[in-house]
């Protein structure tokens, strides 16, 4: 009895959340979009006050929608943050479909507008759970296809590194070498993904963005072997770490120095490589620093390099960010 009872109530709220609905469409139609905004903020405080979250986190979602279709960018992205504090304060668990709805809104904000920036940092640390790690690896993933849409192509890498997605990876490397790179430089784009990706533990994408890339690219001849010898590196390195033999690694480091400097990075990353993957221990005055130093810090996080090399290999997620 108590159940039925439920049912009958979740429809009556159903029922009066569509009502308000259709009343707040009709003010955005004829215009009031200052009076709507404002009767969608009253209603939010009033739903959380009676904690009738997934009323308050439907009304707002729909009502960003709704904004976003009259192009009345600031309303929709200020019910945007309330759709996430919906979900912060009712402690809602992460769910394929709230990620996707999230991603919706992100993909219909304005790509320079400093909203955006706020609410995808807010959106990534719920996925979570507010504990500052990265971010959950489908939300990357949903972002990344976004931003690829957008032909924000190094935003888009970024995310794609810190999701599962090895072959979409690939596949908007692809099309990023194509249209903003020399081909001189095909190699090096999959380089650095792959590299990053091993930096951040995650060799299984490392391996699927490499064979995706090399076999859809269409400036690299069937391989491997491969005409370009970084290609080549990647190819053997990738063999070597699924062995993880140290004395396979340094040989195949010493080997290939002339294609490593082609990027400065490149030997930074294989030192980490070396730590996570051989146990090659960390070096006690790092001689990297500056912008090389941050931008290791920003792919790998501080506090991570204590870590043992067993404890790497057995984790083939991406790595956290304290």
């Amino acid at each position: 009895m108590s159940e039925q009872e439920s049912l009958r109530s979740s429809a009556r709220n159903r029922g009066g959340v569509q009502r308000v609905e259709g009343k707040l469409r009709a003010s955005v139609e004829k215009g009031d979009y200052y009076e709507a905004h404002q009767m969608y903020r009253t209603l939010f405080f009033r739903y959380m006050s009676q904690a009738k979250h997934a009323e308050a986190k439907e009304l707002m979602y729909n009502g960003a929608l709704l904004f976003f279709s009259y192009n009345q960018q600031n309303s929709a992205a200020d019910l945007s943050m309330l759709v996430l504090e919906v979900l912060e304060k009712s402690e809602s668990k992460v769910e394929n479909d709230i990620l996707e709805q999230l991603a919706k809104l992100f993909s219909l904000m304005d790509p320079n507008s400093p909203e955006r920036v706020a609410f995808v940092s807010r959106a990534l640390k719920w996925s979570t759970g507010g504990s500052g790690k990265l971010g959950h690896p489908k939300l990357h993933q949903l972002l990344a296809v976004t931003l690829w849409k957008e032909q924000n192509y190094s935003e888009s890498r970024y995310h794609f590194l810190h999701s599962s997605d090895g072959e979409g990876c690939a596949l908007m490397l692809v099309e990023y070498s194509a249209s903003r790179g020399f081909r001189s430089e095909v190699d090096m784009f999959v380089a650095q993904a792959v590299l990053q990706f091993l930096c951040l533990k995650n060799k299984n994408s490392a391996s699927v963005v490499f064979s995706t890339y090399t076999e859809k690219h269409p400036s690299i001849e069937k391989g491997p072997p491969f005409m370009q010898p970084l290609l080549n590196f990647i190819w053997f390195l990738l063999l070597a770490v699924e062995g993880g033999k140290l004395t396979v690694f340094t040989v195949l480091c010493e080997q290939y120095q002339p294609s490593l400097k082609r990027d400065p990075m490149y030997n930074e990353y294989l030192d980490r490589i070396g730590q996570v993957f051989f146990g090659v221990p960390p070096k006690q005055s790092p001689s990297y620093g500056g912008l090389l130093g941050n931008l290791l810090n920003s792919l790998m996080g501080s506090g991570e390099e204590d870590e043992v090399a067993d404890e790497a290999q057995e984790d083939s997620s991406p790595i956290e960010l304290d």
